[in-house]
């Protein structure tokens, strides 16, 4: 994939999901003018290229809130084992690593988001850096949280929360590539590298992203040593707050949930790599009753097997409703909301996960002729792009402007 150049572009005839405050659907244009959207409207636009997205649904880019993106090239390397080995596994697999397979390996991933229409993804690894150079070379929007733990379990070089620092000290300030910093879970790491991960973040004005009670062993042993969970714990040292997006709170307590929805924290959700790894199903009720921006997450590959956030809104929406036997439950619309506006604002950014004037023009094009989306209309439309659409149908995806994949059509 070789991104070109930005040049205005008009996309014409085709149904536009906005995910705008309400939530709009109309067939009409989009008109693209130095890397932004400059009009929105139910007409059509003149440009330098014109698309004829007739029979097409343009959508904003989709934003995965949690992965480890230079694991892509790991998938089916450690399948069918639970957390605890799966981490002995690839923390070891880790260490020997080079630095051409992270950024080959990335390179897969990224190429693998694109393919299924996410524009924007929200990294947790080490080697940063080396990530971030494979973004540049593929133009995905990269929000990448070099990884932290205490000197004595790492396998990086270096302490990492200098290493952190240098990355986001060399990469602030950049369009496409978002520097921060991040915490791998409580397990490794401890209130030092916790609270220094905080500074740090508060000092740059960056996210903090971390793993949080995704196994029942986490949860359990935390509670033996300190006599409350680790969500209460990281609340009573100030580590929670609105700049945290949390992977999977698979074991929370609802007083956990409450305490995160309090300090205004978001949840990144990844029902796929839970199931897969045996952890269970976090009380997404709960969530939504809290009021906690939720978000969706595919994981790494290496627990996944797959980066296609299609696949993860279908299955956490079937899950949800199967759990609360509600099937009014987590709709089609909460659900693309928690792949696009809910992940934007957990990124603390209004200008992506939506198709408005003055967004970056993340956009993708879905061919709804298909027979896994036909017929689509107006009226079912967000139910088609949750429950039957896929990446065969990403037909076009534009993130700043560059078309990176497809276009075609004309």
């Amino acid at each position: 994939m070789k991104a070109k150049e930005p040049a205005s572009i008009a996309i014409n005839g085709g149904l536009v999901v906005t995910q705008n405050a309400s939530r709009a659907v109309f067939r009409g244009g989009i008109l693209i003018e130095d890397g932004k959207i400059a009009a929105v409207g139910r007409g059509s636009f003149r440009a330098e290229r014109i698309i004829d997205a007739k029979g097409y649904v343009a959508i904003p880019g989709l934003i995965n809130t949690h992965t480890h993106v230079a694991m892509a090239s790991v998938k089916g390397k450690f399948d069918d084992i639970g957390l605890e080995k799966f981490l002995e596994s690839t923390s070891e697999y880790d260490a020997e690593r080079s630095k051409s397979d992270i950024y080959e390996s990335a390179k897969l991933g990224m190429q693998e988001m694109i393919s299924s229409g996410t524009t924007s993804f929200l990294d947790l690894y080490y080697s940063e850096d080396i990530i971030a150079s494979a973004a540049e070379s593929i133009g995905i929007r990269a929000f990448l949280s070099w990884n932290t733990l205490d000197s004595m379990y790492t396998t990086q070089k270096g302490d990492p929360l200098k290493n952190a620092e240098r990355f986001i000290r060399s990469y602030r300030g950049l369009d496409m590539v978002i520097p921060s910093i991040g915490v791998q879970g409580v397990y490794v790491a401890g209130d030092e590298t916790y609270l220094k991960a905080k500074e740090i973040s508060e000092r740059y004005g960056t996210l903090l992203h971390t793993h949080l009670a995704e196994s029942a062993a986490e949860v359990d042993n935390f509670k033996r040593k300190y006599g409350h969970s680790p969500v209460e714990h990281l609340h009573r040292i100030g580590f929670l707050g609105r700049n945290l997006v949390a992977a999977h709170l698979v074991y929370a307590s609802k007083k956990d949930i409450d305490t995160i929805a309090g300090d205004g924290a978001s949840v990144s959700w990844n029902a796929i790599s839970n199931a897969k790894l045996g952890n269970g199903f976090a009380d997404i009720e709960g969530f939504v009753r809290s009021g906690i921006n939720l978000t969706l997450g595919t994981d790494g590959s290496s627990s996944n097997n797959s980066l296609d956030l299609f696949q993860s809104m279908k299955f956490s929406g079937l899950l949800a409703k199967g759990l609360t036997k509600d099937p009014t439950f987590m709709g089609a619309q909460a659900l693309l909301d928690s792949a696009t506006v809910n992940a934007a604002n957990a990124l603390e950014r209004k200008d992506i996960g939506r198709i408005e004037e003055g967004c970056k023009a993340d956009i993708v094009l879905l061919d709804a002729t298909m027979p896994n989306m036909a017929p689509t209309t107006v009226d079912n439309v967000v139910g088609n792009l949750v429950y039957s659409a896929g990446p065969e149908n990403v037909n076009t995806v534009i993130v700043g402007g560059r078309i990176l994949k497809g276009a075609g059509i004309s």
